[in-house]
């Protein structure tokens, strides 16, 4: 204890502290990003789990920002940002339990929605991009009818059985099957699992989940 860097609230503390959370929760302050950034801080401060407090926190965000239709779908998030800044992250955490700072808190935090934004918009703008790309290599490596279709299960799932695609594409197997080999001799899907028996091929869309991940994963 005297090590620790923070110590959250007594659990005999712990109601009063979550109901007055959730009141704020369900309020409309002047501001909806200004009032995400406290609402989070504070269960963070809280701290009302042995484990997971922070995977909740985060997840928090786009419910939060969704229900205040500041988004179309509870689809942002700022872990990477968080990650990225971790030390500057619980510092400023600390600034509030330990000096009160909570202009210091909310600049980090607006701050972070701002450059998550601007990384998932420009990774948004690569895909689109991808898909483009992809279409026109797609379209000339098979010549056939499906091949948008082919382009849609894809992009609609880049880690997939075999079985899976050719239910999602709508393509009949004797017509998938010869695609997915192509795109596997192209280079396009990388196989995760070899067909074993009754055991489907499992293939990874390489480039797609590269794109979304912002680095190489496979």
């Amino acid at each position: 204890m005297e090590q620790a860097t923070f110590v959250p609230p007594s659990p005999l503390q712990l109601r009063d502290h979550l109901e007055a959370w959730e009141m704020y929760l369900a309020a409309d302050d002047f501001d909806p990003l200004v009032q995400m950034a406290i609402v989070h801080a504070q269960f963070e401060l809280i701290h009302p789990f042995k484990d997971g407090n922070g995977r909740i926190g985060r997840l928090l965000i786009p419910l939060f920002l969704f229900q205040k239709r500041i988004l179309a779908s509870p689809m942002f998030y700022l872990s990477e940002y968080l990650e990225s800044h971790r030390d500057l992250y619980y510092a400023r955490l600390r600034g509030i339990s330990q000096d009160a700072d909570w202009n210091g808190w909310i600049e980090f935090f607006l701050e972070a929605i701002v450059e998550q934004a601007r990384s998932n918009t420009k990774r948004v703008r690569e895909i689109l991009e991808l898909y483009e790309q992809m279409k026109r290599r797609i379209t000339e490596l098979t010549r056939s009818q499906h091949a948008i279709r082919v382009l849609d299960a894809l992009f609609d799932r880049p880690v997939f059985q075999s079985s899976d695609f050719i239910q999602r594409s709508g393509i009949p197997a004797m017509t998938a099957l010869p695609f997915l080999r192509k795109l596997r001799s192209a280079g396009i899907l990388h196989p995760l699992r070899e067909k074993s028996g009754r055991q489907p091929a499992v293939y990874a869309f390489r480039d797609l989940l590269n794109c979304a991940e912002g680095r190489d994963v496979l």
